[in-house]
């Protein structure tokens, strides 16, 4: 009797061992898993964020570039105007899954794209030797969300926390 009483011990630590491995072991592939999908979702927000916002430079070039040979910038304008209104909503969600150095860095990009927008719509425009210094902000301020994106996004070196 005393056998069977080890042997049923040894079988339900044997059980119970097994539950707690699994469970710790699924408990790691779904915070790996949900890990993955938010850096997806991240990636393609940075993504969509700076294709528009390039989307935006290039219509206020444009439009500027319109204003200096005497054509009419009004297409140009309106594309920006489109395209200023989609990179607001891109940005809200860049916001809410970046970390905070990367919505600081994407900020900045928002400044130096509205200081340009700012010429593109004055029907003065701007000269271009001043259209350059900010076009090389904004190319500037891109670059720093690209490095802040990539923190974000261990690209290029360990995730924090992982081994």
């Amino acid at each position: 009797m005393a056998g069977q009483i080890i042997t049923l011990v040894g079988v339900l630590l044997g059980a119970i061992t097994s539950f707690f491995a699994t469970t710790l072991a699924e408990r790691a592939r779904f915070r790996q898993a949900l890990a993955t999908r938010w850096d997806e979702r991240k990636l393609d927000s940075y993504v969509e964020y700076v294709s528009c916002v390039k989307e935006t430079a290039r219509a206020a070039q444009s439009a500027l570039e319109a204003r200096e040979r005497g054509d009419d910038p009004s297409e140009a304008l309106a594309e920006m105007e489109t395209a200023e209104h989609r990179r607001s909503i891109l940005y809200e969600g860049l916001v809410l899954l970046a970390e905070d150095a990367a919505s600081r860095a994407a900020w900045k990009v928002n400044e130096r794209l509205w200081d340009l927008l700012v010429h593109a719509r004055d029907p003065a425009g701007a000269p271009a030797a001043r259209r350059g210094e900010r076009g090389s902000a904004l190319i500037g301020a891109l670059n720093d969300l690209h490095k802040a994106a990539r923190a974000d996004l261990a690209i290029g070196g360990p995730r924090p926390g992982a081994l």
